[in-house]
C-alpha cells in the first residue's frame, strides 16, 4: 500500500499572516512540521504543496520535497487533490503545516485504518478534559458511534448533556486526515452540503455524502500555530 503524506502550506492566514515561516527555536514552523512527518518513518513520500516560493524555498533548500500548486483553492483537500491525481498512491495523509509537534502515535494509528478494506477516511480524536477546549468554537468536537465513525463533528460542545446520570464524554477532533485516492477526488466534486457551510468545517461533506470516517483514539497533545500566542506557547514548549 503506497501511503505518502502531504502538508498542504499556503503562505497567507486570516488570523496570523505568514505564520508557518515564522521562527520556532532555528527554524521556520513549516520545517518544523515537515521534519516531524518524515521522522515517523510512515511513509514512502512526504511532500509539502505551496502557493508560496518563500514556503518552497525553505523546504527544499533545506533538501526536502515540495511542489507550487497551480491553481487557487478554497481548501487544503482541494490542494491536495491537485496534486496526487496523476501520483501513483493509495492512501493520503493530510497534516496540517501549523502543527510543529506532530508525532509518530498519533499518524500511526491513521495508517492502521486502512488495513481495513472499508474504510474510505480516517481521522484522530483526542479526550477534552477542560472547559476551555470544550466550551471554544476553535475546538471541534465529535461523537461517534460503537465502531468509531463519527457521527457528528461541531464547533459546540456534543453530546449535550440533559441532566441524566451518565458522565458525557467530550472528544476534540485533531484536524489530521488519511483518504483514499478515489474519494478525496470524489469530495472535491462534490459541492459544500448545508452542515459545512453553517459549521464552516468541510469534513462534515463526507457525512454528508454518506462516507463515514472512522476515528481513531490518540493521548496525543500540541499547540498548532494559529495566532502569536500559540507561538509563544510552542517555543515554551519546545
Amino acid at each position: 500500500m503506497e501511503t505518502v503524506a502531504i502538508i498542504p502550506a499556503r503562505y497567507a492566514a486570516t488570523r496570523f499572516p505568514g505564520k508557518l515561516m515564522q521562527m520556532l527555536g532555528n527554524k521556520p514552523v513549516i520545517l518544523h512540521t515537515y521534519d516531524a512527518t518524515l521522522a515517523t518513518g510512515l511513509f514512502d513520500k512526504v511532500i509539502v504543496v505551496t502557493d508560496s516560493d518563500i514556503i518552497y524555498n525553505a523546504i527544499t533548500t533545506h533538501g526536502g520535497t515540495a511542489i507550487m500548486s497551480k491553481r487557487e483553492h478554497e481548501s487544503g483537500s482541494d490542494r491536495i487533490a491537485e496534486i496526487v491525481e496523476d501520483m501513483d498512491v493509495d492512501v493520503i495523509v493530510n497534516v496540517q503545516g501549523d502543527e510543529p509537534f506532530i508525532k509518530k502515535e498519533p499518524l500511526e494509528k491513521l495508517v492502521r485504518q486502512f488495513k481495513d478494506p472499508s474504510v474510505q477516511v480516517a481521522s484522530v480524536m483526542r479526550k477534552i478534559t477542560g472547559s476551555e477546549e470544550l466550551y471554544a468554537t476553535s475546538c471541534v468536537k465529535v461523537v461517534v458511534n460503537k465502531n468509531n465513525d463519527a457521527l457528528y463533528f461541531s464547533r459546540s460542545p456534543i453530546p449535550f448533556s440533559s441532566g441524566t446520570n451518565i458522565e458525557p464524554v467530550y472528544h476534540l477532533h485533531i484536524g489530521v486526515y488519511g483518504f483514499r485516492k478515489d474519494t478525496l477526488l470524489k469530495f472535491t466534486q462534490w459541492p459544500a452540503g448545508q452542515l459545512e457551510q453553517i459549521e464552516k468545517l468541510e469534513q462534515l461533506r463526507y457525512l454528508e455524502n454518506g462516507v463515514p470516517i472512522r476515528m481513531s483514539l490518540v493521548e496525543f497533545t500540541s499547540v498548532a500555530i494559529d495566532t502569536p500566542e500559540d507561538l509563544q506557547r510552542a517555543a515554551k514548549l519546545l
